[in-house]
């Protein structure tokens, strides 16, 4: 749309109420494609649903987003194929043996860490901390709704603060395409990390939560559930099959930790090799998406060559394995595709540019340093994805905070500060979804438990921006 209105706003707004009140989040998702094609085709729902379709199928037209699926693919046999080597079995027991995880506050720890220390890219990080803690707040009689806010809140948070990787390479790109120029990108990208306060806000606030077992709301009552031994309520549809969590028959050698970290360091070791390996002059940092899939891909065939070395399964029987484990994530690469080709009539309706010119007029900076972090992410939260509003935000903050002759490295952090609150809470975000998957819980009951953490963080951010733009 040349001159985007409030109407653009409604797909999402739609996607995200259906989502929130059926709990239906294939159809919900659906439904705001197919209301956003229909306005573009001037309310011709006909039109419209016949454009849904094909811009479903357009989504693998696009190389990223096809490894992003692929990746959503093999990390689900990994899954599977770690899990029949007995490698988690193994490497929970090590950890009881040696006292490191000996409760509910312990599992809750160790996912925390693993969500700090692996910071290369935010799904990678979800899918490691949910798959290594998963077993263990079972055990523990810990809610998977509290290991989905756990893994969620120190990913992408983890992820923004780190600028070589690929959220940084993305964001350094960005920069330097809005103006900055090339050898003053990563400084100021470095500087805005001092302020990226949602970010701060959101890795404490759960490290709090773990410590001193701060749980109120929807939360509280989910630990209460998980602590008389119900891991979901009794209307909820985990976001990962089952079936890839149990192997459908014991390990025929013994648990072993080594089967499970093995692939895992693997996988994580390949991500910066391949970044290194596939730098051009556009991607100065590689290619997050194809490192995530080569990574995954590495783990995988770790997985199998340590298997085969046991003479623990046959080819056939890991291929087997694999496909089983593929197939139990086909429903998370179906809702991606579906959430990537609602970002895309998104774009199209322009539903960013519209709420982003809400902002525009806003001059002062004890405002506008705070109100670019409320825009940002009511960006976010309607079009589900971070990324998406960094690539608006951007190249708005850059010349605003010139033209008022301020430091851009507030804005800049303000601006990626409300991407990672407003994708944090989206029910239609991709990280959101992964982790709903990774912690294998109902995605609904994990955005109602999150939220009023993401929201206490966000008045947090808030409060900052505002005491920060007093003094610019």
């Amino acid at each position: 749309m040349n001159d985007p209105t409030w109407v653009s706003i409604l797909p999402p707004l739609l996607a995200i109420g259906l989502a929130i009140a059926s709990r239906q989040v294939f159809l919900s998702l659906a439904g705001g494609l197919w209301l956003g094609w229909s306005i573009l085709h001037n309310w011709n729902f006909g039109s419209g649903l016949m454009r849904t379709v094909e811009s479903t199928a357009e989504v693998f037209g696009d190389t990223g987003n096809a490894m992003v699926i692929m990746f959503t693919l093999v990390m689900g046999a990994l899954i599977a194929t770690i899990s029949a080597s007995g490698g988690v079995t193994g490497f929970v027991t090590a950890l009881e043996r040696r006292k490191w995880v000996t409760g509910g506050r312990g599992a809750q720890l160790l996912a925390w860490v693993i969500g700090v220390i692996i910071f290369i890219e935010s799904n990678l990080t979800v899918l490691v901390a949910g798959s290594v803690s998963r077993p263990l707040f079972d055990r523990y009689r810990r809610s998977r709704e509290k290991l989905a806010y756990v893994i969620d809140s120190t990913s992408a948070p983890i992820c923004i603060l780190i600028p070589l990787n690929a959220w940084g390479a993305y964001n350094l790109r960005l920069l330097a395409e809005s103006g900055v120029p090339e050898g003053d990108t990563l400084g100021i990208f470095a500087r805005s990390i001092l302020f990226n306060f949602y970010a701060f806000a959101a890795v404490l606030l759960v490290l709090a939560v773990i410590l001193f077992k701060l749980d109120w709301g929807p939360m509280k009552r989910a630990e209460a559930r998980a602590a008389k031994g119900e891991v979901l309520w009794p209307d909820s549809t985990p976001m990962m099959d089952e079936g890839v969590l149990a192997p459908e028959e014991e390990a025929p050698i013994p648990a072993r930790a080594a089967n499970m970290i093995v692939p895992i360091v693997v996988l994580v070791a390949m991500m910066p090799v391949v970044l290194w390996l596939t730098r051009t002059e556009v991607r100065q940092f590689g290619n997050g998406s194809m490192a995530v899939l080569c990574a995954s891909l590495a783990g995988l065939a770790a997985a199998w060559i340590l298997l085969l070395l046991q003479k623990a399964y046959k080819v056939d029987d890991l291929v087997r394995i694999a496909l089983r484990g593929a197939g139990g994530l086909v429903p998370l690469a179906v809702i991606l595709m579906l959430a990537l080709a609602l970002g895309g009539v998104t774009r199209e309706l322009g539903t960013g540019d519209y709420v982003a010119g809400l902002a525009r007029d806003v001059l002062s900076p004890a405002v506008f340093l705070p109100l670019v972090f409320v825009v940002s992410a009511a960006i976010a939260f309607s079009i589900g994805s971070s990324w998406g509003t960094f690539g608006i935000m951007i190249p708005i903050i850059v010349p605003a905070a010139a033209g008022l002759d301020l430091d851009l490295a507030p804005f800049l952090a303000a601006a990626l500060s409300g991407g990672i609150f407003g994708d944090h809470c989206s029910p239609i975000s991709d990280t959101t979804i992964i982790s709903s998957m990774a912690a294998a819980t109902d995605h609904v009951d994990h955005v109602r438990t999150q939220l009023p953490y993401a929201l206490v963080g966000a008045v947090v951010a808030t409060v900052c921006f505002a005491a920060v733009g007093v003094f610019l």
